[in-house]
């Protein structure tokens, strides 16, 4: 085959994804680009390769034995002009004798890496499931006819094309492919940017080290930590503060339980190592919420917390709120007593199956702090058990699909949009700190601190306008 062929057929000797067994003699013949252009068509999908006739022999039989029953797939033939062209079919292949349904299919041909698109005319004869030939498209289009490495075509039979620019012309098959069309578990590319470096690391720790509020008179910011029973919010603290210990540690009440392990309203600061000073940031722990009236955290007792009237290591009681009448209720509070944040933690193993009583907590929860004003974000936890890519390596946690569809699901519950959603993974069972794991956490933290300022802000555009006004 000349030079001017294999460059127009664009051969690529580099398979995206075989099973091991084919991996030493399948290569795909459709050039990288040609294979993304084929997936953008198709949604977030990837090809794996099933039939090459050249290996499994240019009969129905072996196509049939390969492809059969499964689907959606693209087949592809090549002939010594140098075309590269084919159809993709949503439906399994069988060997009915049958037409088969399919107003998803199409013909195709490319040009170089250019993608031509022939869309079936009539739906009801995309497909016919016949025995003796490979892929079958209408009558208009035959990979592999009658047991042969030859090409049947009839434009005009359910599929309209020219047959000069669909395949010169050229009727014999130099190779014919058939993909299986998969549905992709990870991303080409992160859908957001992060940085992966130990550099990265100290860059947020110094950030966060150096950050004043924007309000003299807060000397810290206070982000509440909002969450189902056991979704994180205890170990997230304790997470943050190993990153700035410099080692694991757990100072705040964590675990797997029914009910919290939280029963107090506690107020953590962290720390700048054993010895060192206060960081710009108190986070607020509170009883873990649960479906029953009675149980977990009161809703009442959210609006205490968020106007600053409950001080630390209050004792909750889920049958009773808290009463302004009570020696422990803080009557007049500053600003430097309030929330200026709260986060959601979310437990992204559990979000999709959110019971519909916990739904309507949060759901009171978060119109509460919409009518307050303050910033919200959600923090969705356990990434790293909820999808095995991101177990394996946590820089997989803005290329796996499900997490970002489990944060898009997460912000869609809680009525935020994507921006505010943030992956992270806590420490629960390592003895040692990871440079990745720090980097999702400290990352979080700086979400928090930005709104918090803007928090800040909207309080310095008030005040503003009531100096105006009078």
């Amino acid at each position: 085959m000349d030079s001017e062929v294999r460059k127009r057929q664009g051969f690529s000797q580099h398979p995206l994804e075989t099973s091991t067994d084919q991996l030493s003699t399948m290569n795909f013949m459709l050039t990288r680009n040609q294979q993304k252009t084929i997936c953008s068509q198709l949604g977030n999908v990837k090809l794996q390769l099933r039939y090459k006739g050249s290996i499994h022999g240019f009969t129905g039989a072996a196509f049939h034995q390969r492809c059969d029953y499964i689907c959606p797939t693209v087949s592809v033939g090549y002939n010594a002009s140098g075309y590269v062209f084919g159809g993709y079919t949503n439906q399994p292949f069988c060997q009915s004798g049958q037409y088969v349904h399919d107003d998803q299919a199409f013909l195709f041909t490319f040009n170089g890496e250019k993608l031509k698109k022939y869309p079936v005319t009539n739906p009801r004869y995309a497909v016919n499931m016949m025995g003796n030939s490979g892929p079958y498209f209408g009558e208009a289009l035959v990979l592999v006819d009658e047991n042969e490495a030859v090409v049947h075509s009839d434009p005009g039979n359910y599929y309209n094309f020219n047959a000069a620019d669909m395949h010169g012309n050229d009727l014999k098959l130099t190779e014919c492919e058939v993909y299986e069309v998969e549905e992709s578990t990870i991303l080409e590319k992160p859908w957001r940017t992060i940085v992966w470096e130990s550099e990265k690391r100290k860059e947020l720790m110094d950030r966060i080290r150096s950050y004043k509020p924007m309000v003299s008179s807060v000397p810290q910011c206070r982000v509440l930590l909002i969450g189902a029973v056991g979704a994180g919010k205890s170990s997230f603290f304790n997470s943050v503060n190993s990153v700035f210990r410099g080692h694991v540690t757990s100072q705040a009440t964590s675990g797997s339980s029914t009910t919290s392990l939280t029963t107090q309203f506690r107020t953590y600061s962290l720390k700048a190592g054993r010895e060192g000073k206060p960081l710009p940031i108190i986070l607020c722990d509170t009883m873990g919420l649960e479906e029953s009236t009675r149980a977990g955290l009161d809703i009442d007792d959210i609006s205490s917390i968020l106007r600053g009237h409950l001080p630390d290591r209050y004792q909750f009681n889920p049958s009773a709120p808290l009463q302004s009448e009570a020696s422990s209720y803080r009557k007049s509070p500053g600003l430097k007593d309030k929330i200026h944040c709260v986060a959601y933690i979310m437990d992204a193993c559990k979000i999709s199956i959110m019971p519909k009583k916990l739904q309507e907590k949060l759901d009171a929860i978060r119109r509460k702090v919409n009518l307050m004003g303050i910033p919200q974000l959600v923090l969705l936890t356990k990434v790293d058990e909820a999808c095995p890519l991101v177990m394996e390596d946590v820089r997989n946690v803005y290329k796996s699909v499900y997490i970002k569809e489990m944060m898009q699901e997460a912000s869609a519950r809680l009525g935020l949009p994507l921006s505010c959603v943030v992956p992270l993974k806590n420490y629960s069972e390592e003895l040692e700190l990871d440079t990745n794991t720090d980097i999702l956490l400290l990352s979080a933290i700086i979400q928090m601190l930005r709104f918090a300022d803007n928090y800040f802000d909207d309080i310095s555009d008030k005040f503003s306008n009531i100096e105006t006004k009078e």
